[in-house]
């Protein structure tokens, strides 16, 4: 069985918190910005930004954790901690797993806020 994308308990933790409409403009934000902070990302990769690189990646992380993205944040971390070093070749490869992710959290995310 695999892992779920969200870890609900993580997210509810948040919600009760912070309050579930807060959290909902939260994911709101957060996924309105996912898509820069992976184009950052590519650029970084594309410029050899090796801070530039790490920055978007820890930013990735760091929301994954937040709402409970925990394959989003453990792609994230790795790049955030290997840096451009640590891609080699696979920087595309790499990438496109990072995408997926965070394509699958965003989704479950927004499903969860809805309520579905």
């Amino acid at each position: 069985m695999s892992e779920p994308v969200i870890d609900e308990a993580t997210l509810r933790e948040l919600q009760d918190a912070a309050g579930a409409d807060f959290v909902s403009e939260l994911v709101s934000t957060f996924l309105a910005e996912a898509p820069g902070m992976l184009g950052a990302l590519r650029l970084a990769l594309t410029q050899g930004d090796a801070d530039g690189f790490r920055r978007a990646a820890h930013s990735l992380k760091s929301n994954g954790q937040t709402f409970g993205a925990t394959r989003l944040a453990e792609l994230a971390r790795e790049l955030e901690l290997g840096g451009l070093a640590a891609l080699g070749g696979s920087g595309d490869a790499t990438l496109e797993r990072l995408a997926q992710a965070l394509d699958e959290a965003a989704a479950a995310l927004q499903a969860l806020c809805d309520g579905r």
